[in-house]
């Protein structure tokens, strides 16, 4: 079943944000009360979240540990959904995932963490359906993003020979958030190999990805995230494997690398990106590119619109889903094209492909 944009509204508009003062959450906070939401603002230090909350003092704060789940029961109750944008989310997913299912409420999450984003469909999946509510995790630039745009490539093919992704930045200024969980992530990544999760080759493999402008031919470097659990859900496709290209890397892994610096009075960074997703069947090529601004700024609105869909669809199935699954994949992204991203489909046969 696919949750499309059609659907009448929900009674209650109350959405908790978890780690509602951290830098993505505030674009949540943002994009929420821009469609007529009442976000509920909590997260694990009440320091950050008093300073945060007296920017919008009409909006009940309220702090929670994932250490203590009376805090947890409390900061989400009233609520329809919460928003977990508190990583690492190989710690937050599961406490916040349980005050969730406790309080009958959906669940959705940023993770790009593969062993995280894994252990919310084997764990929680069953109580999930039990509850009558859904978990997406991984609804963001990183995971969510690109499943949607491979949906939306395989199209009428129910399989495919293989996926290929390919993300292309002009820069990576890290957030606070993504070095805490790049140090807290030393779980080994995981392709798509043979029709199984399979270990990736170590050293990981580069190779040459022809980008469209202003990126075009790059050396990318298999950095396999969320999508590879969310892909292999869902898609019969026994090969999906992801790429970087470099220099964002170098800027991650460079420690004197600063914050993202916003640019406009969104808040939005100056920093481009492409996502590339190219899906083979045969001598056939089917390929979604989407491009805009700020992978922490769109992640926003992903999931934003993911959970405005759930809440108020009154006929959704209940479990966890990768979004592929659950929403029809091509009206999701022309709901937010092009006033946060663009995005352009096309197919040609192998001997075309240039990838």
């Amino acid at each position: 079943m696919s949750i499309a944009s059609t659907s009448p509204v929900a009674q209650d508009r109350t959405i908790a944000v978890y780690g509602a003062y951290g830098h993505t959450g505030r674009f949540i906070v943002d994009e929420l009360l821009k469609r007529g939401w009442t976000p509920i603002l909590s997260g694990r230090d009440p320091v950050q979240l008093r300073a945060f909350a007296a920017t919008y003092p009409w909006l009940d704060m309220r702090p929670a540990s994932i250490d203590d789940p009376v805090s947890l029961d409390r900061a989400f109750a009233g609520a329809i959904a919460v928003i977990n944008c508190a990583g690492p989310f190989l710690d937050t997913a599961a406490p916040v995932i349980e005050a969730g299912l406790r309080a009958k409420i959906h669940y959705l999450d940023l993770a790009a963490e593969q062993a995280a984003v894994l252990a919310t469909f084997e764990n929680y999946s069953d109580d999930a359906g039990e509850a009558g509510v859904v978990l997406l995790p991984a609804m963001a630039f990183y995971g969510g993003f690109a499943d949607l745009l491979a949906t939306v490539a395989m199209g009428d093919w129910t399989n495919a020979d293989e996926v290929q992704i390919a993300v292309a930045l002009d820069s990576w200024l890290p957030t606070k958030g993504t070095r805490l969980t790049g140090e807290r992530n030393t779980v080994p990544r995981v392709v798509v190999s043979k029709g199984v999760l399979a270990p990736l080759a170590n050293p990981p493999p580069t190779r040459s990805w022809d980008f469209s402008e202003p990126f075009g031919t790059q050396e990318v470097v298999a950095v396999p995230l969320s999508e590879i659990i969310t892909l292999s859900r869902h898609l019969q496709v026994p090969e999906i494997h992801a790429y970087m290209n470099l220099h964002p890397l170098k800027d991650l892994r460079d420690p004197t690398t600063p914050a993202p610096i916003a640019a406009d009075s969104s808040g939005r960074s100056a920093q481009t990106f492409l996502l590339d997703v190219m899906v083979r069947k045969g001598d056939q090529w089917r390929r979604a590119v989407a491009s805009g601004r700020d992978i922490y700024a769109v992640s926003a609105p992903l999931i934003v619109e993911a959970a405005v869909r759930v809440a108020e669809h009154p006929a959704k199935p209940h479990g966890a889903f990768a979004p592929g699954q659950i929403f029809d994949a091509r009206d999701f992204l022309q709901s937010l094209s092009p006033e946060h991203f663009t995005v352009e489909i096309t197919s040609h046969d192998a001997s075309e492909a240039g990838h």
